[in-house]
């Protein structure tokens, strides 16, 4: 059922007044830059407000412009972007940022439908973009706006269901429409972060409690349904550390996968009981070049939303020093000063560190 006109209002502006007085002090809020907003947007998906703002002040201090992203080497870019994590958001920055310099003479589309026409633009970074930096009446929902939406309005469905996201959708389109659309998309995903939490929800202090059927019939611990989460895969990679005077071998992964983009010490998926003969395979057929197992260094572990990843160590050796390899972008022999200047994943750093006091 269509929300009534009286009804929109009931939240609209409730909400909008509760904004401007209990809003946090985040300093892409201090800024119209649609750039600096955009990279705002593009880093708080699935990354706490609390790890994003150094992040956020260091890369715009290092890529202060459009321009100044799209021209810096994709390697800068991700060394930038290091300890972030979801390095495919990196990438896509990079891509829309040289499509915005090439299409649009280095000034974000205003428009959402603009927007979506970049690398990295679904609905939600469009309609929050289009929304805040240029007034769009542009509809958006995130995992917040879902949420404060289904104990509003009753929303069934667990999340992820088709006829859900289509409701929630023509419900975020009917609500963003009205005076200071951007500053209302944001409430909402206020409201949802600080108020409508998913646990323990602060329904007593909620400023749109009153217009609230969860509220009223008492589900709002049912709203929404958790969502089933599956259990993350096992991954174990072998990771080659062969070293050369004072560098080691490093190799650049393809663009897409896990870790796409990325610097490593070259790595090869082997099974969880691998045995050295079947790893030695894996690694020399990863390089293409023949390797000789000398020693096993150590072990890293790390819990991947998804994932649960092993990394083992091997120093390795061989007949002759691979420079190019089908399996990887490019291999590089660098000194570990001049990786610490590579985009490489957290896991992948902490690799490293263990590979070097193993070495030492």
């Amino acid at each position: 059922m269509t929300p009534t006109a009286a009804h929109l209002a009931s939240i609209r502006t409730p909400l909008l007044g509760w904004y401007d007085r209990n809003k946090r002090d985040l300093p892409w809020r201090r800024t119209k830059d649609p750039y600096a907003i955009w990279l705002s947007e593009v880093m708080l998906q699935q990354t706490q407000v609390s790890t994003v703002i150094p992040y956020w002040e260091r890369f715009l201090a290092r890529f202060p412009t459009v321009l100044a992203l799209a021209s810096a080497p994709l390697d800068d870019v991700l060394a930038g972007w290091k300890g972030l994590g979801y390095y495919s958001r990196a990438r896509n920055l990079h891509r829309a940022a040289q499509e915005i310099v090439s299409r649009f003479g280095g000034k974000l589309p205003s428009s959402a439908e603009d927007l979506l026409s970049l690398p990295g633009f679904g609905r939600y970074t469009s309609g929050a973009v289009a929304s805040i930096a240029f007034g769009e009446e542009a509809p958006l929902v995130d995992g917040n706006v879902a949420r404060v939406f289904s104990r509003l309005f009753e929303v069934e469905g667990p999340p992820g269901d088709r006829e859900r996201e289509a409701t929630l959708w023509e419900l975020a389109t009917l609500l963003v429409k009205g005076e200071r659309p951007g500053d209302f998309n944001q409430s909402l995903m206020e409201h949802g972060a600080t108020t409508c939490r998913p646990e323990n929800p602060l329904c007593l202090l909620c400023p749109v409690r009153d217009a609230c059927g969860a509220f009223r019939a008492g589900r709002v611990d049912e709203l929404p349904p958790a969502k089933v989460r599956a259990t993350p895969k096992k991954l174990t990679l072998a990771l080659a550390v062969w070293s050369h005077a004072d560098t080691l071998l490093f190799a650049r992964r393809a663009d897409s996968g896990l870790f796409g983009g990325l610097w490593e010490l070259p790595a090869a998926e082997v099974d969880e009981d691998a045995t050295p003969e079947e790893t030695t395979l894996r690694l020399t057929a990863a390089l293409g070049a023949g390797v000789r197992l000398e020693s096993q260094l150590g072990t890293v572990k790390r819990q991947l939303t998804h994932r649960d990843l092993t990394l083992r160590l091997y120093r390795v050796s061989g007949p002759q020093r691979p420079s190019r390899s089908e399996s990887f972008q490019e291999l590089r022999w660098c000194t570990p000063t001049e990786a610490a200047a590579l985009g490489m994943s957290t896991a992948m750093q902490r690799a490293l560190e263990a590979a070097m006091t193993a070495l030492a």
